[in-house]
Protein backbone atom coordinates (compact mmCIF):
# COMPACT_ATOMS: atom_id res chain seq x y z
CA UNK A 1 0.00 0.00 0.00
CA UNK A 2 1.07 3.53 -0.76
CA UNK A 3 0.07 6.85 0.74
CA UNK A 4 0.35 10.48 -0.29
CA UNK A 5 1.48 13.40 1.85
CA UNK A 6 0.54 17.00 1.14
CA UNK A 7 1.53 20.09 3.08
CA UNK A 8 2.12 23.82 2.74
CA UNK A 9 4.47 26.15 4.54
CA UNK A 10 5.12 29.85 4.36
CA UNK A 11 8.61 31.19 4.90
CA UNK A 12 9.89 34.69 5.36
CA UNK A 13 12.52 34.73 2.63
CA UNK A 14 13.28 35.92 -0.85
CA UNK A 15 12.14 33.54 -3.61
CA UNK A 16 15.73 33.00 -4.76
CA UNK A 17 16.81 31.88 -1.28
CA UNK A 18 13.76 29.65 -0.74
CA UNK A 19 14.32 27.94 -4.08
CA UNK A 20 18.06 27.51 -3.44
CA UNK A 21 17.30 25.77 -0.13
CA UNK A 22 15.85 22.85 -2.14
CA UNK A 23 18.17 22.73 -5.16
CA UNK A 24 21.57 24.25 -4.32
CA UNK A 25 23.85 21.62 -2.72
CA UNK A 26 25.79 24.26 -0.76
CA UNK A 27 22.60 25.78 0.68
CA UNK A 28 21.23 22.30 1.48
CA UNK A 29 24.45 21.51 3.35
CA UNK A 30 24.07 24.72 5.38
CA UNK A 31 20.59 23.89 6.67
CA UNK A 32 20.88 20.09 6.87
CA UNK A 33 24.39 19.87 8.29
CA UNK A 34 25.36 17.18 5.77
CA UNK A 35 27.03 17.24 2.36
CA UNK A 36 24.42 17.08 -0.39
CA UNK A 37 24.47 15.90 -3.99
CA UNK A 38 21.82 17.91 -5.86
CA UNK A 39 21.49 19.51 -9.27
CA UNK A 40 18.86 21.44 -11.17
CA UNK A 41 19.54 19.26 -14.21
CA UNK A 42 16.68 16.93 -15.17
CA UNK A 43 17.75 13.29 -15.05
CA UNK A 44 20.49 13.89 -12.48
CA UNK A 45 20.61 11.72 -9.34
CA UNK A 46 20.60 13.27 -5.88
CA UNK A 47 21.57 12.16 -2.39
CA UNK A 48 20.83 13.84 0.97
CA UNK A 49 21.67 12.98 4.57
CA UNK A 50 24.54 10.65 3.60
CA UNK A 51 22.29 8.62 1.30
CA UNK A 52 19.24 8.39 3.58
CA UNK A 53 17.31 10.13 0.79
CA UNK A 54 18.20 9.32 -2.81
CA UNK A 55 16.45 9.83 -6.09
CA UNK A 56 16.40 11.57 -9.42
CA UNK A 57 15.52 15.10 -10.52
CA UNK A 58 12.70 14.94 -13.07
CA UNK A 59 11.97 18.60 -13.71
CA UNK A 60 13.05 22.03 -12.51
CA UNK A 61 11.33 25.32 -13.32
CA UNK A 62 13.50 28.08 -11.86
CA UNK A 63 11.84 29.59 -8.76
CA UNK A 64 8.53 27.89 -9.63
CA UNK A 65 8.64 24.10 -9.37
CA UNK A 66 10.85 21.10 -8.57
CA UNK A 67 9.80 17.52 -9.37
CA UNK A 68 11.81 14.60 -8.03
CA UNK A 69 11.50 10.83 -7.89
CA UNK A 70 12.49 9.36 -4.52
CA UNK A 71 13.78 5.79 -4.42
CA UNK A 72 12.39 3.29 -1.90
CA UNK A 73 14.02 0.03 -2.93
CA UNK A 74 11.82 -2.31 -4.97
CA UNK A 75 8.74 -0.29 -5.83
CA UNK A 76 6.32 -0.60 -8.74
CA UNK A 77 4.98 2.94 -8.63
CA UNK A 78 7.49 5.79 -8.60
CA UNK A 79 7.34 7.99 -5.50
CA UNK A 80 7.11 11.56 -6.79
CA UNK A 81 7.81 14.76 -4.88
CA UNK A 82 6.44 17.99 -6.37
CA UNK A 83 7.44 21.25 -4.74
CA UNK A 84 5.83 24.49 -5.95
CA UNK A 85 6.84 28.02 -5.00
CA UNK A 86 4.48 31.00 -4.85
CA UNK A 87 5.62 34.56 -4.06
CA UNK A 88 3.43 36.09 -1.33
CA UNK A 89 4.82 39.62 -1.41
CA UNK A 90 6.63 41.33 1.42
CA UNK A 91 9.52 38.89 1.32
CA UNK A 92 7.40 35.79 1.89
CA UNK A 93 7.14 32.58 -0.10
CA UNK A 94 4.49 29.87 0.04
CA UNK A 95 5.81 26.36 -0.62
CA UNK A 96 3.37 23.61 -1.53
CA UNK A 97 4.61 20.05 -1.29
CA UNK A 98 3.03 16.85 -2.60
CA UNK A 99 4.78 13.50 -2.08
CA UNK A 100 2.95 10.60 -3.75
CA UNK A 101 3.28 6.81 -3.51
CA UNK A 102 5.11 6.66 -0.18
CA UNK A 103 5.35 3.04 1.00
CA UNK A 104 2.98 2.62 3.94
CA UNK A 105 5.73 1.27 6.23
CA UNK A 106 7.83 4.41 5.59
CA UNK A 107 4.97 6.93 5.71
CA UNK A 108 5.23 8.10 9.34
CA UNK A 109 9.01 8.50 9.11
CA UNK A 110 8.73 10.40 5.83
CA UNK A 111 6.05 12.78 7.17
CA UNK A 112 8.09 13.40 10.32
CA UNK A 113 11.18 13.92 8.16
CA UNK A 114 9.43 16.45 5.94
CA UNK A 115 7.89 18.39 8.83
CA UNK A 116 10.73 18.34 11.36
CA UNK A 117 13.94 18.02 9.39
CA UNK A 118 13.45 18.97 5.75
CA UNK A 119 10.84 21.76 5.69
CA UNK A 120 11.43 22.57 9.34
CA UNK A 121 15.16 22.84 8.74
CA UNK A 122 14.67 25.07 5.72
CA UNK A 123 12.22 27.35 7.54
CA UNK A 124 14.55 27.69 10.55
CA UNK A 125 17.53 28.35 8.27
CA UNK A 126 15.76 30.95 6.10
CA UNK A 127 14.12 32.82 8.95
CA UNK A 128 17.24 33.34 11.08
CA UNK A 129 17.42 37.07 11.66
Amino acid sequence: MYKDFKTRIKVKAEMEDAFAAFINPFTIELWSGYPAVMSSEAGSEFSLWEGDIVGRVLEVEEEKKIVQEWYFGEQNEPSIVTIKFFPQGGGKVQIDLLHTNIPEEAFEDIVEGWNDYYLGGIKTFLEVE
